[in-house]
Order: C-alpha cells, then sequence, then structure tokens
C-alpha cells in the first residue's frame, strides 16, 4: 500500500466529529468486566456483547473505526456476517491490536515491555487479509520513585516502532500508544515531564525506523496528577498542561491524536477532550479512543440478557458516541 493510501486511511480514523471505540480487550480481561457486572465469562458471551457494541444503529456517524481483539475479528454476528463486514457495512473502519502484553524488563525491577514482535509480519498480513486496516501496539510507563528508567523508555519506543514499520509494510495503519499511567501519587508536573520525555523518546525511534508519520496515529494519555495524589487538577489545567506537552514533543505532520481515557471516569475523559478542543486550533485534530469509558455504562444494562437488555444498551452507547463525537469537535454540553 501507498503512503497516499496509508495517510487517507489515517485521515479516515481522525475525522471530525468522530473516534475510535476500542474493543481489544484479551479474553480475561474482558472476563474481570463480565464478572462485575454478573457476566459468565465465556466465548459466547464475548462474541455476543460484541455483536451488542457492533451492530448499534447509528454507530458509524460518531465512530471512524473499531480496535478489536483478535478473536473478535474472526468472529460472526449471529447472522453468520463477520465483525469486519458489519463494520464495513456501518462505515467503520476494522483495527486489530496485535501486541501480546506487557512482560518484565530483565534488570529493571517494576518497570515492563511490551512484547509481541516475533512472527509480526506473518500475523498483520493475516490480519489484513480478515478486514483489518489499521492496527494498535500499547507501551506502558510507570511513574514511581526511580522510574521510568531511560532503558525503559528507549526498550518500548524501539518495539513500537518496529511494529508501526511492519504495519506499514503490510498496508496498516499504525496507532502507537504509549500509555503514562495514572497509578499512583505523582503530581501533574511530573506526569508533564515523563510524557514529555516518552513522546521524544517514540518520535525519534519512529524516525530512525523510517515509519511514514504521514501515516501513523498517536493514541496518547493525557497529562493528570495520579490517582492518588491530594491535588487532583482542574479540568481547563489537564486540558492546557496537555496541550503544551503535545505541541513540544508530537510533529505536526501527524495526521492525528486520540486519546485514552486510563481510568478517568467517562464524565472526565469527555470533558477533557472537550476542553482541550475548546482552545483550538491544534496542528493536529484531538478526538478519543475510548474503551471502558465508551462500554461500561452499556455493559451494566445488558449485563448477558440480550434479548431484553440490547437495545437500551445500544441506546446508552450511542449517547456516549455522541457526547465523545461532540467534545471532539469542542462543543460538548455536558450531557450523555
Amino acid at each position: 500500500m501507498s503512503i497516499e493510501d496509508l495517510a487517507q486511511t489515517a485521515q479516515a480514523l481522525v475525522a471530525a466529529g468522530k473516534g475510535i471505540i476500542a474493543l481489544d480487550e484479551s479474553p480475561a480481561t474482558l472476563g474481570k468486566r463480565f464478572e462485575a457486572v454478573g457476566v459468565a465469562n465465556s466465548g459466547d458471551n464475548r462474541r455476543a456483547w460484541r455483536e451488542v457494541v457492533l451492530t448499534t444503529p447509528g454507530l458509524g456517524e460518531y465512530i471512524s473505526g473499531a480496535i478489536l481483539h483478535e478473536e473478535t475479528l474472526r468472529q460472526s454476528s449471529a447472522d453468520g456476517v463477520s465483525f469486519a463486514q458489519v463494520l464495513a457495512g456501518a462505515g467503520i473502519l476494522p483495527g486489530i491490536k496485535v501486541d501480546t502484553g506487557t512482560h518484565p524488563l530483565a534488570g529493571f525491577p517494576g518497570e515492563t515491555v511490551t512484547e509481541g514482535l516475533d512472527g509480526l509480519r506473518g500475523r498483520l498480513k493475516e490480519a489484513y487479509r480478515l478486514g483489518a486496516r489499521f492496527a494498535k501496539w500499547r507501551a506502558v510507563i510507570r511513574i514511581g520513585e526511580d522510574t521510568p528508567s531511560g532503558t525503559c523508555i528507549d526498550a518500548n519506543a524501539h518495539a513500537l516502532a518496529r511494529y508501526a514499520a511492519l504495519c506499514q509494510e503490510q498496508g496498516l495503519v499504525p496507532i502507537v500508544e504509549p500509555e503514562v499511567l495514572m497509578d499512583g501519587d505523582h503530581d501533574i508536573e511530573s506526569c508533564y515531564e515523563v510524557t514529555e520525555i516518552t513522546l521524544r523518546g517514540l518520535f525519534d525511534a519512529l524516525y530512525n525506523q523510517q515509519v511514514m508519520f504521514e501515516g501513523t496515529i498517536l493514541k496518547a494519555s493525557m497529562v493528570l496528577p495520579g490517582s492518588d495524589c491530594a491535588e487532583q487538577a482542574e479540568v481547563d489545567e489537564v486540558a492546557e498542561a496537555t496541550l503544551m506537552c503535545l505541541r513540544s514533543a508530537v510533529p505536526a505532520i501527524l495526521p492525528g491524536i486520540v486519546f485514552l481515557s486510563g481510568g478517568q471516569s467517562d464524565e472526565d475523559a469527555t470533558a477533557h477532550l472537550d476542553a482541550m478542543n475548546r482552545l483550538r486550533p491544534h496542528p493536529w485534530p484531538l478526538s478519543f479512543s475510548y474503551g471502558r469509558a465508551m462500554q461500561q455504562a452499556a455493559l451494566k444494562v445488558w449485563a448477558g440478557n440480550p434479548a431484553g437488555q440490547a437495545g437500551k444498551a445500544q441506546e446508552i452507547l450511542l449517547g456516549r458516541a455522541r457526547a465523545n463525537s461532540l467534545a471532539a469537535l469542542g462543543e460538548w454540553d455536558g450531557q450523555g
């Protein structure tokens, strides 16, 4: 695929007023969410829940892409239509998570590196055949007394860059996600410093691996104080700090930035995105790639009873999508 094709796909993912829904939880992670609402973690239930989400009427009005787990990309609706085809019919680009998770970084206690490069070229080729047109890889950076180390940042940046280069080779737009976790008692200034260093390291690695920025999307965490910090930040402070950090480290040529919710409440994730977009213009579109913050309220309603609650769950999900769409335009009214 040419750079023009990759750029066109990337631009479609960050089209005005549209964002990405993340449905890429592993069976184990989704199982924890199911357990919280009293749903058994079976393959049938996982497939049924994904179908509720992906067949929501009108979802394509607000959602440009859906990141799927490999299990979901291979599944079909009850009518036998592959989920990739269901999404394409709604005007939504199918994507896939391809990393294999975080593992301890040898020699650096408490730090991790994301793995999954072995055999990735073949897995990406298969994902494209199944209908995926973009992919995602998540790195995890923890803030602590002596972390992150430069080695941790460099190791994760290198893996993200190798993944991104392989994606583009196979015609897939890479979403690179270097998540700086909210866990801890660090202040917003510490988060700013770590996020800036992480992003600078990432884009240096992408450049060195000859990744084409025009066909790459950044999935970023917001600059926030730790969840256990005694002094939490106001919405405008988060928006201003996040924007300043991004402007200092992210190339303007990038087609767009989508944010992860990262443990924020549904409303906070929407409010912070809206506040940032009210401070436009920016070098890039700013949108969302939310998972739990899009699905959790709907999942509680559905609770494994698709016959009785699928429609209500879809209504709630669509409301969250609409609210985040408005926030991506800087027009959210605080409702939904």
